[in-house]
């Protein structure tokens, strides 16, 4: 896995990472920006996330699914539910929605056929700063009746989103940190 995580790493050096000033969705503004659909979303990128994440879900409880939280989460749950797949271990992905649609069935969490009450699953997201969306995205979940265990994101930015989701009793994993790309 070593090398698949330095192979990633390198990827989001050359194609996600920027010094640059933007606001964030947190709201904060920060001197750098990490946009990880940009690794995401290629092939290589995509075979990548998949198996490293799902490795990474050894480090947390059992899960039976995982959910993508929108928009960054979303083709990572992809990319592990198809490498759980071709693992002989298959996990259905969920795609959880910031907000719930206004037509249609009016989801809040697509892939619902396969949910059942009580799952166990696994929040993944692509970058984590406060922890906020990815905690409302674990609240979605309960009120569905599903049982977020922990959560495996791309890219920590080491700036309190870990400990915020850890002393809401989700454990966590991150692929990479801020230091891979700005050492201190």
């Amino acid at each position: 896995m070593k090398a698949k995580r330095d192979r990633l790493i390198q990827l989001l050096t050359e194609m996600s990472f920027e010094r640059k000033r933007v606001i964030l969705a947190s709201g904060r503004e920060s001197d750098f920006f990490i946009d990880c659909k940009q690794v995401a979303l290629t092939a290589e990128g995509h075979v990548l996330l998949g198996e490293l994440m799902l490795h990474a879900l050894a480090e947390l409880p059992p899960a039976e699914a995982v959910a993508g939280v929108e928009l960054g989460g979303c083709p990572l749950a992809s990319a592990v539910a198809l490498t759980s797949f071709l693992h002989g271990k298959p996990m259905p992905a969920f795609y959880v929605r910031k907000t719930q649609k206004d037509h249609g069935m009016k989801k809040l969490i697509e892939g619902d056929k396969s949910m059942r009450k009580g799952m166990p699953v696994v929040l993944l997201e692509d970058v984590i700063t406060t922890g906020g969306s990815t905690l409302r995205a674990a609240e979605t979940l309960r009120t569905a009746g599903l049982n977020p265990v922990g959560v495996v994101v791309i890219v920590d930015r080491l700036e309190g989103g870990a400990d915020a989701l850890r002393e809401a009793g989700l454990p966590f994993v991150a692929l990479a940190t801020r230091t891979d790309f700005i050492p201190d």
